[in-house]
């Protein structure tokens, strides 16, 4: 044991904030006098020694620190009397590996200190039972962003402590991307795992200009350290664990291993059938390395398994992979969906005893990977192919392949770092354009628009003469880039190049159709997308298209149905990175069809899908639905929320689509506000030609806001040309579409529009219409605009009748915004009653309904006209009831009236 009076520095700690606060509760218990102890228990390399020096650092300029190394401890006694008054820290690192004695001896002087003992005990160990009964703290692993952290730090020019001290040593900054993704997987949250491996690769290697090596270098001491916990178990044990670890290779990551699969194995190689038992099916202990769940067997963390195989003879090693080939070529392999030969996972067993290249069995592992196992898996087998291929140009393209099976699995990290395997562009490979495929379906989803489009097109052209089916999939990409990019060109160049010749009907009608609409032959184009309206195919990919020519022609029942049908299909069967798509196609098609409550939800899905298959795109299309869909029920603040979060990756990525959408929600959220001006502003360029317009295929949707908040804004006058103009080409989009809000919507920008009493018979037009339509929403839009034309001509007793509709309507379907602006329409119109009073009376009690929606208006800082405007009063009457307003509520300045209706007064 030794005393230290060294003042260090402190350690700089990743991810450890909850630990150093406990061990802060430790120090500060021991400052006021009453002593405890603690024990850190962790698997190597996690960081426990670094606590303890940093609980250290902190206690020295309050007291002694005394490390303990098992060779003697001296008695309470003794160190109260070391202590000399003042508080005592004693730190005991890596107390497990003392002997028995020792380590009895040390539960013992705990235990003996007893409350008021000013003096505190610190234990370091790894996180076995032999300290159990003490109160204890379990590391875990670094979380993402702990890691990510410390890595940078790494990566940066300076060697890092694995949990603190920086150490220069020289590491290049400008760390790739694939390899910061690579390094992050590798090391599963273990610092000291990650600065091994950091500093093991050069600077071209951390910068991307080289490939990586395969394994990745500088794990070997971490496993060390991993597998030393190994040796002192019974050899039953580590026959168990070894098994284990090796039963988890053909299988998902995270998934364990099969415990019927280790029992068949362990009785295969002798080990006694209690034993087996108790640990597989019964409560016998492992020492903390094997936990069960169900029918499947999980190591306590990753490390441990990757060690028992590491420490493992090779010999032994290659026997136990194949003894697991055997067994599961003998009884099947149960996660195939279609049984029969060749079996994938007792391939991967037999790829993992594989000593060196093997043409043979790397053949067979592609040839099953063909069938219909999960993508994940089959990734993995052709990972595993191309690494027992010593023929270059085929080695690369088995990772390109695997890499696409990754990317349709939902792990572009994993796609990206066997891309990066395939060799630098332009070298040989059996698969030209492969590579380049999957790029493109990466940057589809995770960057620019044109990027993958461009990346596509050169794909399809190389992929074209061998691999057809591959070929129709890079120019369905390219197009649906050009699409979601509002590229109407680029969408017809892409969809020009396929030869619909070997595909069935429905497929061929769908891409004449398409190309007939946005080449203007609108007509034609529709009479060929009703034929793809009902797919026979079961497929995704063939759903989500008939629910494309739904939406197109104005189908939104039909739409919702494909959409259903279309989640339903990857739910079953995936792939697992489509399922963003399908609940963004279902999302909107229930927008379109008035249902937004269903659209939010399955666009939140959506979004939590996006997220965890890293596809930031599709998170900005679902950003836009939401968006549209909190423009109806609200709140504002998560309108404006998702309408930030669609166009701040809309922008960069040239995603005109969800920008086109998010804008349109902004300003359906503004008229719901009363802030007409604004609407108009946001929605002009969408609508009116030229190069700032909106989505072509948004357009014509947005058009009845626009009318509406120009009107309302006092714009029909010197507007009146373009808004003429907008609804006519609104009528003969009506006329081709099938949507049955259109008519409805049309005879409402009509009547905003018409003079005199002509409104009044559109009104009763448009509200005829949406009586054969349905839906709430829009109806109610109409009543509260035919209410408020009434109140403006002083028919008020007329004007009550659609706008209690509206209220009434706009309740039913969550739109409380809308609801709050027909409330106060009625309460102008002179109604009375629990319904249309405000949330709250406050300081406006004594105000007219008239005056409390001017005071509420001009308090959030409008202008008088601007309140005329939003209100359709003039500027005269609005500056009249000002100064009633000031009169009864004894103010004299706006300030004040802003002042009185904050949140205290409201």
């Amino acid at each position: 044991m030794t005393s230290s009076t060294t003042v260090h520095s402190p350690l700089r700690l990743y991810g450890r904030s909850g630990e150093l606060a406990i061990l802060e509760g430790l120090l500060a218990r021991l400052w006021q006098g009453d002593g405890g102890a603690l024990v850190l228990t962790a698997p190597p390399g996690l960081g426990r020694t670094a606590l303890l020096h940093e609980a250290a650092a902190a206690h020295r300029p309050r007291g002694p620190v005394l490390y303990a190394d098992g060779r003697g401890l001296p008695a309470p006694e003794a160190l109260r009397e070391l202590a000399a008054g003042r508080p005592l820290l004693v730190c005991a690192d890596d107390a497990h590996a003392w002997d028995r004695a020792s380590r009895t001896a040390l539960v013992s002087m705990v235990r003996s200190l007893g409350a008021g003992s000013r003096v505190a005990v610190l234990i370091t160990a790894d996180d076995g039972p032999a300290f159990a009964g003490l109160p204890t703290l379990r590391l875990g692993p670094l979380d993402e962003d702990a890691a990510a952290a410390l890595l940078d730090r790494l990566a940066g020019g300076a060697e890092e402590h694995p949990c603190g001290t920086p150490r220069a040593f020289g590491v290049t900054a400008g760390l790739d991307p694939v390899v910061r993704a690579e390094l992050l997987r590798e090391a599963a949250g273990n610092p000291r795992l990650l600065t091994g491996l950091t500093r093991r690769l050069t600077p071209d290697q951390l910068a991307g200009r080289t490939p990586l090596p395969c394994p990745l270098p500088g794990a070997e001491g971490v496993l060390a350290a991993h597998a030393d916990r190994l040796d002192g178990l019974p050899a039953h044990t580590r026959a168990l664990l070894l098994l284990a670890a090796a039963a988890q290779e053909h299988e998902p990551a995270g998934a364990g291993a099969d415990a019927l699969l280790l029992l068949r194995a362990g009785t295969r190689t002798g080990l006694p059938r209690d034993f087996l038992d108790g640990v597989l099916f019964g409560s016998a202990a492992t020492e903390g390395f094997l936990q069960r769940a169900g029918s499947r067997v999980h190591f306590s963390h990753p490390l441990f398994a990757r060690a028992a195989l590491h420490h493992a003879p090779p010999a032994r090693r290659r026997a136990t992979h194949e003894l697991l080939a055997a067994l599961l070529a003998e009884t099947g392999d149960r996660t195939a969906v279609v049984a029969g030969p060749p079996l994938l996972a007792s391939l991967v067993q037999l790829s993992c005893a594989a000593a060196g290249p093997d043409t043979v069995l790397a053949a067979r592992l592609e040839a099953a990977a063909t069938a219909p196992y999960p993508h994940a898996q089959r990734s993995s087998a052709l990972a595993r192919a191309a690494s027992l291929t010593g023929d270059q140009p085929l080695r690369s393209a088995r990772f390109a392949a695997a890499a696409e099976q990754a990317a349709l699995a939902g792990d572009p990290d994993r796609a990206r770092a066997l891309l990066a395997r395939t060799g630098a562009a332009g070298e040989q490979s059996a698969s030209p354009g492969l590579a380049p495929y999957v790029h493109g379906l990466l940057a589809l989803r995770t960057g620019p628009a044109a990027d993958a489009h461009a990346a596509l097109i050169a794909a399809a052209a190389l992929l074209g003469p061998y691999d057809p089916r591959r070929g129709l999939d890079a120019l369905l990409g390219a197009a649906e880039a050009a699409w979601v990019a509002g590229d109407a060109p680029g969408y017809l160049e892409a969809m020009g190049r396929i030869d619909p010749a070997p595909y069935d009907r429905a497929f061929a009608s769908y891409r004449a159709g398409m190309c007939a609409v946005l080449a203007g032959r609108t007509e034609e184009g529709h009479a060929l997308l009703r034929q793809c309206l009902d797919p026979v195919d079961p497929a995704p990919a063939a759903l989500l298209r008939a629910g494309v020519a739904a939406l197109v022609l104005g189908e939104v029942a039909a739409a919702c149905r494909t959409g259903a049908r279309a989640l339903a299909a990857v739910r079953t069967a995936g792939p697992d990175a489509l399922l963003p798509q399908a609940l963004e196609h279902l999302a909107y098609a229930e927008l379109r069809a008035g249902l937004h409550a269903g659209a939010r939800a399955h666009a939140l899905e959506g979004l939590h899908a996006a997220r965890r298959t890293g596809q930031p795109n599709s998170s900005v299309h679902l950003h836009a639905v939401l968006a549209l869909a909190a423009s109806v029920e609200g709140p504002a603040e998560a309108c404006a929320a998702h309408c930030d979060a669609a166009l701040a990756g809309a922008g960069p990525h040239g995603l005109a689509q969800p920008a086109t959408l998010a804008t349109w929600a902004r300003a359906r959220a503004d008229l719901a506000a009363g802030r007409s001006d604004e609407a108009a502003a946001r929605l002009g360029p969408l609508v009116r030609p030229g190069p700032r317009q909106g989505h072509f295929a948004a357009r014509m949707l947005a058009v009845p806001c626009y009318v509406e908040a120009a009107v309302l804004a006092g714009r029909g006058a010197e507007e009146a040309g373009e808004l003429h103009a907008a609804v006519a080409e609104f009528a003969g989009w009506t006329a081709r579409t099938a949507d049955p809000q259109a008519p409805a919507q049309l005879a409402r920008c009509q009547a905003l529009l018409a003079p005199g009493e002509e409104a009044d018979a559109r009104y009763a037009e448009a509200l005829a219409h949406h009586a054969r339509a349905g839906g709430d929403f829009e109806r109610a839009r109409t009543q509260l605009l035919y209410g408020q034309w009434l109140r403006r001509r002083r028919r008020t007793r007329e004007a009550r009748t659609p706008l209690r509709d509206a209220l009434v309507a706009f309740q039913r379907c969550s739109a409380r915004a809308w609801a709050e602006r027909a409330a106060g329409e009625l309460r102008a119109a002179g109604e009375q009653g629990p319904s249309v009073r405000p949330a709250t009376d406050g300081a406006l009690s004594a105000l007219t309904p008239q005056q409390q929606r001017i005071a509420r208006c001009v308090a959030e800082g409008a202008t008088n006209r601007e309140v005329a405007l939003r209100l359709s009063l003039s500027p005269r009457t609005v500056d009249h009831h000002l100064r009633n307003v000031f009169a009864a509520l004894g103010i004299r300045s706006r300030t004040e009236l802003a002042r009185l209706l904050g949140p205290e007064g409201s």
